[in-house]
């Protein structure tokens, strides 16, 4: 990543909101994993860069310097010309001199430039490190709470499974089937008793007919014989 693709990410970084970003996702435990990938490897590309911004400000600042001392001295020298009677001498030092000054105007230019620029760099690497530690923070929390989450809700659906009104009318049929079966038990049982009633009861009056039947011929025996 160049110096100005890190500027341009820069205002990025610095309005993230972790809060929002997780708010947003399905899983926040896997969005923190690939934020703390993401962040990770733009915190290198930041700080390498902030470094370099903040060596541009040094050297800014030294070209200045060293420009103000050299305006300085082409002042002192005019001076010191004109003191001398050569006049020619002190107007070329002058001329020097204001020519030092217009690149002192682009010089301090530069060193602004520069030192918004590592501000904004060094800010931009701040936000970072304090993202990087507080999904850190948040990273078991939050693994923790999915797993209960998901665990909640498998409990959810099988309360829900057993609760439900299609397994409950299924039981009721079942059990309506189970009453029916048993009535028709007890009615092919009744039934069955009232056959070997009838039954015992024809054995009984076909017996009894036998009976008779020996008994007239046993009286009309003992006519005959005179008993």
């Amino acid at each position: 990543m160049g110096l100005m693709d890190t500027l341009g990410r820069i205002p990025k970084i610095l309005e993230a909101n972790i809060n929002a970003i997780l708010d947003k996702c399905e899983d926040p435990a896997k969005m923190i994993d690939q934020l703390l990938i993401d962040y990770k490897r733009d915190l290198a590309d930041v700080k390498k860069d902030t470094a370099a911004v903040m060596a541009d400000v040094q050297l800014a600042e030294k070209k200045l310097s060293d420009c103000d001392e050299s305006i300085a001295r082409k002042q002192k020298a005019a001076e010191n010309a004109l003191k001398a009677g050569n006049e020619g001498d002190a107007r070329t030092l002058i001329a020097a001199k204001q020519s030092l000054e217009t690149t002192r105007e682009s010089l301090a230019q530069n060193l602004a430039v520069a030192k918004k620029n590592a501000q904004m760099m060094q800010e931009g690497y701040n936000k970072l490190v304090r993202n990087i530690e507080e999904l850190e923070q948040r990273k078991d929390a939050a693994k923790a709470k999915i797993s209960l989450a998901k665990a909640q809700e498998q409990i959810n659906s099988s309360a829900a499974k057993a609760n439900s009104t299609v397994n409950e009318d299924a039981f009721n049929k079942y059990e309506q089937k189970a009453e029916r079966m048993l009535a028709e038990a007890n009615a092919a049982a009744e039934l069955d008793a009232q056959g070997i009633s009838v039954e015992s009861l024809t054995d009984k009056y076909a017996g009894s007919g036998s009976d008779a039947s020996v008994d007239d011929e046993l009286a009309a025996l003992k006519e005959k014989l005179g008993i």
